[in-house]
């Protein structure tokens, strides 16, 4: 049954309560989107490139830190495993960028015309899963307008065990500025510590702003962590040099230019 918001607003996705929320606490999180029969294919995908990229060495390891060990099996400690534009690898994920349910939640959220700005898979492997540490998305990207909304999606079931994502409720309302591989521990800076924890099923997500203070702790259980996130902006969105990098192709998922 149709809730009262949803029947006074037939076309949007969310109530005005889970985007009131989302404006007040910087993200919201979501039920199952993603279908079990369509896990499945993503799984299978997912999987295969990842198998890929360790042949070819084409990912990237967050946890290791600029080491020259980038494997676990090499003698990385630890794997946070990184692959930019699954998209352009896979049609699967390149028919997930236009999954009505996600771009749906995306519209209420920054508005009609949606546009990708890129989209990254982030795999914490069992026993051996990474951390990575309390961040900012825009503190790298350096995008404007600070508007840019993050669909995070989980392959596998997630909980604090095995990364989870923690987030700061009210930390987007202000820009830290930081650089990559920052400790944010500052007097000045909101306590990791506050964080709120964002378990999700198989095939769930949860939406958050660029400037949303987020981290996911490491994978010590015999449980892999599946992640893919989507990061939509609105076209005409620019890096403070008036150009957005160049390398990943940014289509326009719904409206127009």
């Amino acid at each position: 049954m149709k809730t009262a918001e949803k029947q006074q607003n037939p076309n949007r996705s969310l109530t005005q309560d889970q985007i009131d929320t989302f404006r007040r606490e910087g993200y919201v999180s979501i039920g199952k989107l993603i279908a079990d029969s369509e896990l499945d294919e993503l799984r299978s995908e997912y999987d295969r490139a990842f198998n890929e990229a360790r042949e070819s060495a084409q990912y990237r390891n967050l946890s290791a830190d600029g080491g020259a060990a980038q494997r676990h099996d090499e003698g990385a400690e630890e794997e946070m495993l990184q692959i930019m534009q699954m998209c352009e690898r896979s049609l699967s994920f390149r028919r997930l960028l236009y999954h009505e349910p996600i771009l749906d939640i995306a519209e209420d959220l920054i508005g009609p015309n949606i546009q990708l700005f890129h989209d990254q898979a982030l795999f914490k492997p069992a026993h051996h899963g990474g951390p990575i540490h309390p961040h900012q998305d825009n503190a790298y990207w350096r995008c404007l307008p600070a508007t840019l909304v993050s669909c995070w999606l989980t392959l596998d079931d997630v909980d604090v065990d095995n990364g989870a994502m923690h987030l700061l409720p009210g930390s987007h309302l202000a820009a830290m500025g930081h650089e990559r591989g920052d400790v944010l521990l500052d007097a000045g800076t909101p306590d990791p510590a506050e964080s709120r924890v964002v378990p999700l099923p198989a095939g769930g997500a949860l939406f958050h702003h660029c400037q949303t203070l987020h981290f996911t702790p490491p994978n010590r259980t015999d449980r892999q962590r599946r992640a893919f996130a989507i990061h939509f902006m609105t076209p005409g969105t620019r890096s403070p040099g008036g150009e957005l990098p160049i390398g990943f192709s940014r289509p326009l998922l719904r409206g127009h230019m």
